[in-house]
């Protein structure tokens, strides 16, 4: 397992706050060179999977978003969920509970005729069960992230990082597409290439990502592998809480830094959230303490995550 020292767990933490800071301004910030922050940087996307991405926000770019569960006999369930990868329209997709699970999001224009969901996977013969489930509200997660990797840097190093993005956002148009692709591709592309990638000019570039970030229409993530910030054991817990007492157990899960994802979805979990412990024995505890003293939480599932398949987007 890579192992990550101070410096590297700065620079994650740097990019967390801004995926596209240049490596100078982080190395001013850290105390280093900036020959040591691109070093640094080229040795996590080797070693620990660290990319950045640049990503519509569901609610503003007029998607629906959805969590399907799929159940698939042994033999086959690792090449289905190899395949739902190569689809333009997941967003990430874990193998779950012994291998026979796959949960998969799912990113639709809200106008859509779901085509996945319909038609595609009814189709696949090695499928055994399907559930879908829309997410209704994001209280934690995407542009907020697991704040597991955001432990390294003071007050003043944070506010130096955190970009001001002042004023309102434009919604994403069709003229978008290659700029969306490019930067799906790597958050971190620079203007040039993204200038050849859309035939836009280097400055038209900038004041569309500027118009399109102001708002979070568009934001970036960080993708980095768990294991090496101390995360060996992840797990989807599916809660089914109160109606009335929603909204007050989502947010107070929402500050919980063992999760990096907590949203309310329709079905009969209508609360769903990504644990990343240490070890089992910290997911026990995480269980049974905290969220088992919340008594509006009625019912508990939890899904061991064996692989993440697929992250944010397609590589």
């Amino acid at each position: 397992m890579t192992t990550l020292d101070d410096v590297d767990r700065a620079l994650v933490h740097a990019l967390h706050l801004d995926g596209r800071a240049p490596f100078t301004k982080i190395g001013d910030v850290l105390g280093v060179s900036t020959q040591t922050v691109a070093r640094r940087y080229r040795r996590l996307r080797e070693e620990a999977s660290l990319r950045v991405v640049g990503l519509p926000d569901p609610q503003r770019a007029g998607q629906a978003e959805w969590m399907v569960r799929l159940t698939a006999t042994p033999h086959t369930a690792q090449d289905l969920a190899q395949a739902l990868a190569r689809r333009a329209d997941t967003a990430w997709i874990k193998l779950m509970s012994g291998g026979t699970e796959i949960c998969v999001n799912v990113h639709t224009p809200a106008a859509s005729d779901h085509a996945l969901l319909l038609r595609d996977i009814p189709r696949t013969a090695s499928i055994t069960a399907v559930s879908a489930h829309q997410l209704l509200h994001r209280y934690f997660g995407g542009p907020t992230a697991w704040l597991g990797r955001a432990k390294a840097l003071d007050a003043a190093q944070i506010a130096a990082l955190t970009p001001v993005r002042p004023g309102p956002g434009k919604p994403l148009t069709r003229e978008d597409d290659a700029l969306m692709a490019a930067l799906q591709r790597d958050g971190r592309t620079g203007l040039a290439e993204l200038a050849a990638a859309t035939g836009w000019s280097p400055a038209t570039v900038a004041r569309r990502l500027a118009d399109l970030q102001a708002g979070g229409t568009v934001f970036f993530d960080l993708e980095i592998a768990p294991e090496p910030l101390g995360a060996t054991t992840q797990a989807l817990l599916w809660m089914a809480v109160a109606p009335a007492r929603l909204d007050r157990v989502a947010r107070t899960l929402a500050t919980h830094p063992e999760l990096a994802l907590v949203a309310a979805t329709t079905g009969p979990a209508n609360l769903v959230a990504l644990a990343l412990c240490p070890d089992a024995a910290a997911l026990h505890r995480y269980l049974t303490r905290r969220l088992g003293a919340l008594d509006a939480i009625r019912t508990l599932e939890t899904a061991p995550v064996l692989r993440t398949v697929k992250a944010a987007a397609s590589r």
